[in-house]
């Protein structure tokens, strides 16, 4: 365990050995120390939490501190600290995302820049690492810069073209508008505690939750505030309304980058952050319902544009915004558990449904169109069933890891009797299974309908792809029996809790506020499973009906004329970017306009200028009295007296 400091540090040395070595040496050797860096942190990781969860200790927090840091009476030490949340991410972010630095290999073979791309890619790791491990808010901040740094330079990877740099811009400012709130929320907590230390605030808090409860600011609780500023930075770190707008745009950037970004760094990082900050967010109902109320209406919102995005990137795309909503609705009803245990099934599904649309794409020469796409089964055999894993595994459908993870967030807003959320998780999860197989249909059945230079260089993509995707599959069809439910565990006669993710995870929470919940018999819960699974059913029927066969695009072309109005906007993603554009943008580029040329430009320069003006002509004016004879000296000397003998005597 005295070796968790080298997790993050590692993926931080790999990239500086490739920074600072550059060119000057081989492309083998560049992919070595690429690799190798979030291998030896994989590793590391490993042996660590299989020490951890031995310990003596577990499952009581490990904290290595390495060095204090001290400003006046604030002392924040720089450390890391290891208790069972930590170890879930930990292992989430280092095995999948060294899967993906694997995957890139293949992907970027032939790309400039192949260096820097690889610089780029151990950093984000090592920044995400340092999220998740740190010991406090500051270390955890430190990380949460660092990804939002890391997602600008791989979103706008190629410069040299127009959109990605401004994906990476949009990416960038949108998040500094969630980042603003979570430093109120940090500076706040300095405020109360004195502190950012996770352990001391959260004993604090568990010894005394009515301090908690004391008027703050705005007319919220020390509770409520911090909780509301910490949500706002979770919403536009992982997507939510209305920060969800820089995500879709993300996909400009390598198909590598996007699995990283959506399964294992920076969009999970809100859940985590809300998940850690557990006993604030108890103490905050009314916050806690509103995060729950936007997962909620993100996940159906962004579920709906999937229904009609052409670009196959950008329907994963809103998949992980509507995927990161269930997550929130989860945390927002206080079941931290099922909300990491989605982020982990979906690390592996997402993973793996982005690596297998980057084999499509590579298949494809570069087409990321599923209009121009079709009967790619036969072609990219691996490619096909690891992305129908993958199509399964997010629709829910058992015995697979998204049935599992979903079903425990479904079961949490019904136990609770929020029946709007689960009415609107329910139906979110019909049109997730829709989009999904209707992209699936799109993509790899029916007919080819590309060009015939393109049908003639279809391939299954090398090893070094393919290994990854099979991998992630595996994960993506298992992962979810670490969290049986118990009704299940009952019906199959297994003894004692077959939740091991609940049982593993439970004592990284809080117990400062009971949730109220309905006891359900085995047979209710049972039959909402089924009801479920139903709904994912009838969301791929529907698709079928739709896309499947030999259909192709005549179906939805049909439904599209039939109902103009209702395509129009959901193919538009309902104006959301239009309308940020109007209403934020433009305005606030007329006042930076008119600061820049009517201020900046012609009264502060202008006055500026002026004062220059003013100091040449005196000065040319001084000049002509300069002539050098020595009678027009006498002369000013003389003048001069007289003026002042008439100023002294009047």
């Amino acid at each position: 365990m005295e070796m968790i400091w080298l997790i993050p540090i590692l993926p931080f040395l790999g990239a500086a050995l490739n920074g600072l070595l550059g060119p000057r040496v081989s492309k083998k050797a560049t992919t070595t120390v690429a690799i190798g860096a979030p291998l030896a942190s994989l590793l590391v990781a490993g042996w660590s939490i299989w020490q951890y969860v031995g310990s003596s200790g577990y499952p009581e927090a490990f904290v290595q501190t390495l060095y204090p840091w001290t400003v006046g009476p604030l002392s924040i030490d720089v450390g890391f600290m290891l208790d069972p949340l930590s170890c879930v991410m930990t292992f989430v972010v280092t095995f999948v995302g060294f899967l993906i630095h694997v995957y890139s290999v293949g992907y970027m073979a032939h790309e400039k820049g192949y260096q820097r791309y690889f610089v780029y890619l151990n950093l984000f790791m090592g920044a995400m690492l340092l999220l998740v491990l740190g010991s406090n808010y500051l270390i955890t901040f430190v990380g949460w810069e660092g990804v939002g740094l890391c997602s600008y330079l791989l979103i706008g990877y190629f410069y040299d073209q127009e959109f990605p740099p401004f994906a990476g811009k949009k990416a960038f400012i949108v998040n500094r508008i969630g980042d603003f709130a979570f430093l109120v929320g940090l500076f706040s907590l300095i405020g109360v505690f004195n502190t950012l230390d996770y352990q001391t605030i959260f004993h604090r808090i568990e010894a005394n939750p009515a301090m908690m409860g004391a008027d703050y600011h705005l007319g919220l609780s020390i509770a409520s505030f911090i909780a509301l500023c910490l949500f706002i930075g979770a919403v536009g770190k992982s997507a939510q309304i209305p920060l969800f707008v820089w995500l879709p745009d993300a996909m400009a950037g390598p198909t590598p980058v996007s699995a990283l970004i959506h399964a294992a760094t920076m969009v999970t990082a809100g859940v985590f952050m809300v998940a850690r900050s557990n006993a604030i967010f108890q103490l905050a109902p009314g916050v806690s319902l509103l995060v729950a109320g936007i997962g909620a209406l993100t996940a159906i919102f962004a579920a709906t544009i999937g229904l009609t995005q052409t670009d196959i990137k950008k329907v994963l795309a809103y998949s992980t915004v509507s995927q990161l909503g269930y997550m929130f609705l989860a945390a927002g009803l206080g079941a931290y558990t099922a909300a990491i245990f989605h982020v982990g099934t979906h690390a592996f599904f997402k993973a793996l449904l982005f690596l297998g649309s980057g084999s499509v794409i590579h298949a494809m020469g570069g087409e990321q169109d599923m209009r121009k796409m079709g009967g790619l089964k036969k072609k990219l055999p691996v490619t096909y069933w690891t992305f129908l894993v993958a199509t399964l595994a997010i629709s829910g459908i058992p015995p697979l890891a998204g049935f599992f993870s979903k079903d425990e967030i479904l079961a949490a807003a019904s136990t609770q009797g929020r029946w709007l959320l689960y009415g609107v998780g329910l139906f979110t999860a019909g049109l997730t299974a829709c989009y999904m197989f209707r992209a699936v249909y799109l993509t790899f059945h029916g007919t080819f309908r590309g060009t015939e230079e393109q049908e003639h260089h279809l391939h299954e993509s090398p090893p070094v792809m393919t290994v990854p995707l099979v991998l992630l599959a595996i994960g993506a069809a298992f992962a979810g029996f670490l969290g049986i439910p118990a009704a299940l565990g009952e019906l199959f006669g297994a003894e004692g809790n077959v939740n091991w993710i609940h049982h593993f995870l439970e004592p990284s929470y809080a117990e400062v506020h009971a949730v109220a919940a309905h006891e359900v018999s085995m047979g209710t819960e049972i039959a909402f499973m089924a009801l479920s699974v139903a709904v994912g059913l009838a969301g791929i029927w529907i698709a079928f009906r739709f896309y499947g066969g030999s259909k192709g695009l005549a179906k939805g072309e049909e439904m599209a004329r039939r109902f103009p109005a209702v395509h129009k906007l959901l193919v538009n993603k309902y104006y959301v970017d239009e309308i940020y554009d109007s209403v934020i943008v433009r305005p606030l580029r007329f006042v930076s306009r008119v600061f820049w040329k009517g201020v900046d430009g012609k009264a502060i320069d202008g006055s500026i200028h002026l004062s220059a003006y003013l100091a040449e002509l005196t000065g040319d004016l001084g000049r002509l009295t300069t002539t050098g004879n020595v009678r027009n000296y006498a002369l000013y000397f003389f003048l001069g007296i007289i003026v002042l003998l008439t100023w002294v005597l009047l």
